[in-house]
């Protein structure tokens, strides 16, 4: 590792510290990591519209609103090659929570995030992409008969995205 030296001021500083303390790192030094990789990963995303990532879109809506409900699972169903698995948690009577796990490529996961999130009745939302590097797979998973010991093929297009830093 190499070692840099920084110059803030005091109030910004004191930010930073009280950052670090409350998110329990025991350094200054990886917090700042953290943060560099964020910004990062952020900016590669920016730079390549079409790179491939895994993201989390999470959301609060009331299930009141006309129409919102059905909206959302018609956004939903018209990008069914995105989504991954979708959690819904009623909250109260009439607002319901969201978290929608997507893969695909950034522009794609971004634009159908607001997409939903620009919806009337929508609020609280966020989304939070991490670029991957997907690769095909060229080799099975499990087996076919766990006692005999054969294994599957692969299914087509299988892909293993792992993440970037």
């Amino acid at each position: 590792m190499e070692r840099v030296t920084i110059s803030l001021e005091p109030d910004l500083l004191a930010a930073y510290d009280a950052l670090v303390a409350r998110r329990g790192y025991t350094n200054r030094s990886e917090a700042m990591r953290d943060l560099l990789r964020g910004v990062l990963r952020d900016q590669r995303l920016e730079d390549r519209a079409d790179s491939p990532c895994v993201g989390c879109l999470v959301y609060i809506y009331d299930h009141t609103r006309r129409d919102l409900a059905r909206r959302l699972v018609t956004a939903h169903h018209d990008r069914h090659d995105l989504g991954i698995a979708t959690t819904h948690v009623h909250i109260d009577h009439d607002h319901c929570m969201e978290s929608v796990m997507l893969r695909g490529p950034a522009h794609e996961v971004r634009a159908f995030a607001d997409a939903v999130l620009a919806q009337p009745g929508v609020w609280s939302g966020h989304l939070h992409l991490v670029p991957v590097d997907a690769r095909a797979g060229d080799h099975a998973h499990g087996t076919d008969d766990a006692a005999a010991g054969t294994e599957a093929e692969a299914p087509a297009g299988h892909l293993h995205p792992r993440p970037l830093p």
